[in-house]
């Protein structure tokens, strides 16, 4: 598989939508909580889109994630990880198409989304890529990218928490009260590298923030900084 570059997103002007940011990171590095202490902070300013596996299990959403975790797999693998990931895109794609049809409120200026397109890419190519032999894991996200661009819009801005990734995955286990196997800490292992190189290469949508050694307050308020300084640059680029 080639690599496919991931066309850029069209332009609008600022106010004919919010500004939609991702917030990303491995499991354990505390994205939701950075995620749900900035929605809680910008208050009526702003909608948040929680994570796929943290929606209601009585939604179309919460029942495609309980088919996936049928066998109580920690990264929803079913054994049929093409499927796994097309499910998951297009779970994606819905969301957006759902805003897109009920326009958030006039005074919704962010949609914070709790892992965004960029999850599922990295993590199914970690998935993909030990699956698929002489498969590069790179090459198959920018695809996983690539394809998804076609049916909806990349978010304006991504927001990549960065850490311990032995103190992260002991965060998440302790979480899930379980004990993670070799093969689910190679998966985060290998999205820690494919969110870094992603993060690399599209500097103008990724925004970096080393979470390492500071409390949850202090990274959400990082967060929130980086937020209010999109919107400005965006208000200031809609003026000018």
């Amino acid at each position: 598989m080639s690599a496919a570059a991931v066309p850029a997103a069209p332009r609008e002007p600022a106010p004919s939508r919010p500004l939609w940011v991702s917030v990303e990171g491995i499991n354990g590095i505390g994205k939701t909580t950075a995620a749900r202490a900035l929605s809680a902070s910008l208050d009526g300013r702003c909608l948040l889109l929680d994570e796929l596996t943290d929606q209601a299990g009585d939604t179309l959403p919460g029942r495609v994630i309980s088919a996936l975790a049928a066998d109580d797999d920690v990264f929803l693998r079913t054994g049929y990880p093409v499927v796994e990931t097309l499910a998951l895109l297009a779970l994606k794609v819905r969301e957006a198409e759902r805003l897109a049809a009920i326009p958030a409120p006039p005074e919704v200026e962010v949609v914070i989304e709790d892992r965004g397109v960029d999850s599922v890419a990295v993590y199914q190519a970690a998935i993909l890529s030990a699956q698929v032999s002489g498969a590069d894991p790179t090459d198959i996200a920018r695809h996983v990218l690539a394809t998804v661009s076609r049916w909806r819009r990349l978010p304006d801005a991504t927001v990549l928490l960065t850490g311990d990734r032995e103190v992260c995955t002991r965060r998440f286990a302790d979480r899930i009260g379980r004990t993670l196997a070799p093969r689910d800490l190679r998966v985060i292992e290998q999205a820690e590298f494919l969110y870094t190189g992603l993060a690399a290469v599209e500097t103008d949508r990724y925004t970096v923030i080393d979470a390492t050694g500071k409390p949850a307050e202090a990274v959400a308020d990082e967060v929130g900084a980086v937020v209010q300084d999109l919107v400005k640059q965006r208000e200031a680029d809609h003026v000018a």
